[in-house]
């Protein structure tokens, strides 16, 4: 496996994105989708749902005596008929279209970042937005705002933990859907590859600059 400059500039943003996601709960989809698709459109979905994935692996790893796993299984329940959804959308839209549903999500998913909103996390809740995130997530990678807006009102540590065990379960769901349906290629995977060095730095500095 070789790099390029290309490469270890994706890295770079991998880490900046990771870093962030391993304080707070998510950014890594919100900050590095985005920009690794204009490096290449193929970075989206499957790369950085699998980078997700990865980074949600070393956070659940360190953090799983804190979790409540049975708070969150709403949002991962429901997230299974949404990827399925996701899929659909993504294997019906042409890439002209996808491009501009992904740019829209983004621009709705840095408005909805911004703001807050009086919502408690409920089983109810939980389920909405982890269904919607499985929507959106699967089919741009940019899942994470739907479910983050029920834990708006939850401590940092908390909603922290429980989006990484939800990723955990409903990342690799999503990978599996897509993987079934065919949109998976070799392309995807080793650039999937290259960007793990970045998931574990970006998890490091995490832990480093205190979100343990």
């Amino acid at each position: 496996m070789t790099f390029t400059l290309i490469d270890f500039l994706a890295l770079a943003i991998a880490i900046v994105g990771s870093t962030l996601q391993g304080m707070v709960g998510i950014g890594f989809g919100l900050l590095a989708a985005p920009l690794l698709f204009l490096i290449d459109p193929a970075y989206v979905p499957v790369p950085v749902i699998f980078g997700g994935f990865m980074l949600s692996v070393l956070v659940v790893s360190s953090q799983r005596h804190e979790l409540h796993w049975r708070r969150v299984m709403p949002a991962i329940l429901a997230r299974i008929p949404g990827s399925y959804i996701g899929v659909l959308l993504l294997l019906a839209m042409p890439p002209h279209i996808l491009a501009i549903v992904f740019g829209s999500s983004l621009l709705v998913a840095v408005y909805v970042s911004c703001r807050r909103f009086n919502i408690t996390a409920t089983p109810l809740s939980l389920g909405i937005g982890g269904f919607i995130s499985g929507i959106v997530g699967t089919a741009t990678s940019v899942g994470g705002p739907p479910i983050a807006l029920v834990y708006q009102n939850e401590t940092r540590i908390t909603a922290r933990n429980e989006l990484a065990a939800f990723f955990l379960i409903g990342s690799p769901l999503s990978l599996v859907l897509l993987f079934l349906q065919g949109t998976v290629t070799d392309e995807h995977i080793m650039l999937s590859l290259k960007l793990l060095p970045g998931m574990f730095i970006g998890w490091l500095l995490s832990r480093y600059l205190g979100a343990s």
